[in-house]
């Protein structure tokens, strides 16, 4: 029998990641993920299960065909591993549709630059090739690796706000403020 790989779309690469379209194939790599405490501390969500995991890969590709974007794989090319997701997509965040960064990676990948590089290649592609105005970082002042990912990405001033009965800082960074960043 000859199993049928999904077409992985490509969206871009860094020095260390390959950032790609999810798909069903990456279900039990992103269900570990995605169902580990540790990862899924800050999350209004909670803890993923497999059913939960593969619906959150179903909605990826149904935002892909709709808007381009998504919450995208990260595999290390060295590895081929999957490292975890980051990607944008649409939240509804104080009464305002808004495009959102979020980021989730294994425990085993933390620490070491993955997420700061991840986010910065997805806001690159985000307002260079989709044309993006504004996106948003939404973090729980607690989370400080994820509030160092977001200021080392470029994130500079937050207002604090109530997002799902939880205490928020909520970054913002305009297509205008990414391409004073590169002058």
């Amino acid at each position: 029998n000859v199993r049928h790989q999904e077409c992985r779309m490509t969206i871009c690469e860094t020095s260390r990641l390959s950032i790609r379209e999810l798909t069903t194939d990456d279900v039990p790599g992103l269900a570990s993920i995605l169902g580990d405490p540790t990862v899924m501390h800050y999350s209004i969500r909670g803890e993923f299960s497999e059913e939960d995991t593969r619906q959150f890969v179903e909605w990826c590709i149904t935002l892909y065909a709709k808007t381009g974007y998504g919450p995208w794989a990260l595999v290390e090319k060295s590895s081929t591993e999957l490292v975890g997701f980051c990607g944008l997509s649409s939240e509804l965040i104080n009464g305002v549709e808004e495009v959102h960064l979020g980021y989730r990676l294994a425990p085993q990948f933390w620490g070491q630059g993955f997420a700061t590089e991840a986010a910065s290649a997805v806001l690159t592609h985000g307002f260079e090739v989709s044309c993006i105005e504004s996106v948003v970082v939404v973090i729980e002042p607690e989370h400080i690796a994820s509030l160092r990912v977001a200021e080392k990405a470029g994130f500079e001033s937050f207002i604090c706000a109530r997002f799902h009965d939880h205490d928020v800082r909520i970054y913002r960074k305009t297509l205008s403020q990414w391409h004073a960043a590169d002058a």
